[in-house]
């Protein structure tokens, strides 16, 4: 059964109207204007409630890099907070030249699935090892390290690694373990050492380039990643997710790939969830923002 989630606890996010290819956001007391391909429909608030609301806006220049646009006073860098029941983490917001400010709320709905199952498994593994890849600026890795996790973050861009690793000391965490390396090396040699996690996020995006050069092209890819991270699960202490944003790619593909590879992984008690992510507007929208396996 295909389920769909959405972040319902992260009050200093908000998405307010979204349609003709862009989305209007609340990160804390500031509001962005960003692309967003997904969002084909029409606008339910005017131009002028656009304009008027936010204090910034993205232009892009090219596929690949754009400008912003002031239209009221902000910083270029700002902090932001997500706090859910025992569960606070801190990230550092900023204006990047890709569109990106330093955070996927709606991974939110994730953060608080990977506190819970640790909490879960620290009763039976004193201290539980997870693995964060392709992790960006960390908030996942965030989420394993205070849920009580030895935390591994694998990403390829130092810039971003850095990035993860200033949001773990605004959030008072530490020793969050930082790889900087293409995902795909990281986990073959992982898996010929024979190492074991209790839990694996694997969010590939659907292009990509490792340190040295290295190729990602999601659907060329991702079968054999799954089936190689998998294998590095404890059979039997365990929590996985696979989060992907592609707009190729449909939770029944995600299905298909996940239920052929679990044949074969010999793991203890799988019930995997598959679903898509969204996230509500103020103006009653549906955002889709990825589609997932999580169990």
């Amino acid at each position: 059964m295909i389920s769909t989630i959405y972040p319902a606890h992260f009050s200093e996010y908000e998405l307010i109207d979204s349609g003709n290819f862009e989305k209007l956001e609340r990160f804390g007391e500031y509001i962005t204007i960003r692309p967003e391909p997904q969002a084909v429909w029409n606008k339910n608030l005017t131009e002028e409630a656009w304009k008027n609301k936010a204090h910034v806006k993205f232009v892009p220049l090219s596929s690949s890099n754009g400008k912003w646009e002031f239209l009221k006073k902000m910083p270029e860098n700002w902090e932001l907070e997500y706090k859910h029941q025992e569960l606070n983490i801190k990230f550092n917001l900023a204006l990047t030249k890709f569109k990106h400010v330093g955070i996927f709320p709606e991974q939110s709905v994730n953060w608080d699935f990977i506190f819970e199952k640790l909490q879960v498994i620290k009763q039976q593994v004193e201290k539980p090892k997870a693995l964060n890849l392709f992790a960006y600026t960390g908030g996942s890795s965030l989420a394993a390290c205070a849920g009580g996790a030895e935390t591994y973050h694998v990403d390829s861009i130092k810039q971003v690694v850095s990035w993860a690793n200033r949001n773990m000391e605004s959030s008072k965490l530490k020793d969050i373990r930082w790889v900087v390396e293409d995902a795909v090396k990281f986990v073959k040699r992982e898996v010929k050492r024979g190492k074991v996690y209790h839990g694996i996020i694997l969010d590939p995006p659907a292009y990509g380039h490792g340190t040295d050069g290295e190729k990602w092209k999601l659907e060329d890819q991702i079968n054999e990643m799954i089936a190689d991270v998998l294998s590095l699960l404890d059979k039997e202490h365990h929590f996985f997710i696979l989060n992907t944003y592609s707009l190729g790619f449909s939770s029944l593909i995600i299905e298909n790939l996940m239920l052929d590879n679990l044949k074969k992984a010999d793991l203890k008690n799988v019930q995997p969830e598959f679903g898509e992510l969204y996230i509500p507007s103020s103006t009653n929208q549906k955002l889709p923002l990825g589609v997932y396996c999580r169990f």
